[in-house]
């Protein structure tokens, strides 16, 4: 479940800070945060980090990574042991054979959703790519919080994802109205 309201507004640049918590008021780390404006923005999209996936001490990191649609994922193998990657996940369904230590794989992601990553040797591994169809999007870190920028003021829609959170394909939406400036929003989400 969803709920929130903007809590504070004020002049400038449109941004939104958005905290994501729990039904017990917990933030919630990794969840990616969509918004998506009535006037979508135009050019490509472009995200700060890089578009990679390392394997590292067993675990893909970072755990979660949000490209844009069509972005093709490096994924770097810094571990001493081989590693395969594979995803049976509607969006993007593939498999990369084993391969050893620094050696790099890449796969790209044609059709926004989410994916679920998986070795074949090491079963423990588990890793997330959000692929998305808007600029407006990031991840909350410790405290739940991300901030997203630049986007045209009017109405919106607004996506959380997780991997534990309760719902269809593990989002929630919600409708919001971007007045300009900075607002905070918090949004309370149901998880497992």
């Amino acid at each position: 479940m969803l709920a929130g309201a903007p809590l504070a507004e004020a002049a400038g640049p449109a941004s939104l800070r958005v905290q994501v918590v729990d039904e017990r008021g917990i933030p919630v780390r990794d969840a990616v945060v969509e918004l998506r404006s009535a006037k979508p923005a135009a050019g490509a999209i472009r995200f700060p980090w890089k578009m990679g996936m390392a394997q590292k001490n067993q675990q893909f990191t970072p755990g979660t990574l949000i490209v844009a649609r069509g972005s093709t994922v490096a994924f770097p193998n810094l571990d001493q042991v081989r590693h395969s990657i594979y995803s049976f996940s509607k969006p993007a369904r593939f498999e990369i054979e084993l391969y050893g230590r620094d050696q790099t794989r890449t796969h790209t992601f044609a059709v926004t959703g989410s994916v679920k990553l998986g070795c074949n040797i090491h079963d423990q591994m588990r890793g997330y790519i959000r692929v998305t169809d808007t600029p407006f999007a990031g991840k909350t870190d410790g405290n739940g919080y991300v901030t997203l920028t630049g986007m045209a003021g009017g109405g919106a829609s607004l996506t959380v994802w997780h991997p534990q959170l309760r719902g269809v394909a593990n989002e929630s939406k919600s409708a919001i109205t971007i007045t300009g400036g900075a607002q905070t929003h918090k949004l309370k989400v149901s998880v497992k």
